[in-house]
């Protein structure tokens, strides 16, 4: 392909990569440096029949010009990073002081307010994106290995917690987890204990969490997986079928390589999406137990104060988290093209 022909085939998403994308992230590093100005506080002197008195009060008029001046807030660099509702710098090496035992440590970490978010988002990403992908792989399997009528009308139900919208799904789960519920009501007779609550526990509103998770991203696992294996070598099967080879080894040796480059493909997708877990804290209410650092952001957004500048820290931090998740990922791709 020629140069120019090929800068033509790519100025397009190159320029949408760069105004929806680029643009925006360094809007919002650039956000995350300034801080909100403090309101300008004058001292005045009221006056009356019993004399005079001391008071103090916002100057509106010189708040409004100072915000004028400088719209972006006043100039801090680091310093939003390293406050204690994030990388909570200080806090942190006062902890690594004083504590003595792992427990201890765990604790006081998470108590402060991003590691407690951090905690559960990892939690959340490293269970539920393998968890998917294995079921959708093995579905697939099963499904694939029907006899051709009964495909349609599995694949249709398999991929039924795809086709309902994610809050609508979880509004559901979450009734249904109720004491009230059908599933609330089973757990509690199998555990035996009537006041048992899955909204009032955190392990168990994790565990729900991650559950709910699993469920309505596998279908993606096995879309991807079924499409994948009709296109396996029939030929490579048959040999390995001649050879020997039991179902459980065809499956290790030949379909699995051949679907290797989807499952990165998908583990890529499947990491980036679950790091920026969301809809399902809020759907099912758990932010007194679970906050990931999507809602943590949601939260500073919301309310009468909008910590835009906390948000927009917070922001880059994830960002940052999802490379880093993202790199030995990368870097395995990046060697089996090199290798080729």
């Amino acid at each position: 392909m020629k140069h120019k022909t090929f800068f033509w085939f790519i100025f397009p998403s190159a320029l949408a990569m760069l105004l929806f994308i680029a643009l925006p992230i360094v809007s919002v590093v650039i956000q995350s440096m300034f801080a909100p100005h403090e309101q300008v506080i004058v001292e005045v002197e009221n006056c009356g029949p019993f004399g005079c008195t001391q008071s103090t009060m916002v100057d509106q008029d010189a708040t409004s010009a100072l915000r004028d001046e400088q719209p972006l807030g006043r100039f801090v660099g680091g310093d939003i990073y390293t406050n204690r509702n994030h990388l909570a710098t200080g806090e942190l090496s006062q902890i690594f002081s004083e504590t003595t035992g792992l427990g201890d440590f765990w604790t006081r970490l998470l108590n402060l307010p991003l590691y407690r978010a951090l905690a559960f988002t990892l939690t959340y990403t490293a269970v539920v994106t393998p968890m998917a992908l294995i079921l959708g792989f093995f579905v697939a399997l099963m499904v694939n290995a029907l006899p051709r009528m009964m495909r349609g009308p599995t694949i249709f139900l398999s991929l039924l917690p795809m086709i309902i919208t994610p809050l609508i799904g979880a509004l559901i789960l979450y009734w249904m987890i109720d004491a009230r519920g059908i599933l609330g009501a089973a757990l509690q007779w199998i555990a035996g204990d009537p006041d048992l609550s899955l909204k009032a526990s955190t392990p168990l509103t994790w565990i729900m969490l991650m559950v709910y998770g699993i469920w309505s991203t596998s279908p993606f696992a096995f879309v991807v997986y079924y499409a994948g294996l009709q296109t396996v070598s029939q030929d490579s099967l048959e040999a390995a079928m001649l050879d020997g080879a039991t179902r459980w080894q065809r499956v290790r040796y030949v379909i699995f390589p051949h679907l290797l480059p989807l499952t990165t493909f998908m583990a890529l997708i499947k990491i980036m999406d679950n790091f920026r877990v969301f809809e399902p804290i809020v759907s099912f209410n758990a932010h007194a137990h679970a906050q990931s650092l999507s809602s943590f952001i949601y939260s500073d957004l919301g309310g009468e104060t909008r910590l835009l500048s906390s948000a927009a820290a917070t922001s880059v931090l994830t960002i940052v988290g999802v490379a880093i998740l993202l790199t030995p990922v990368m870097m395995r791709t990046w060697r089996t093209h090199g290798q080729r």
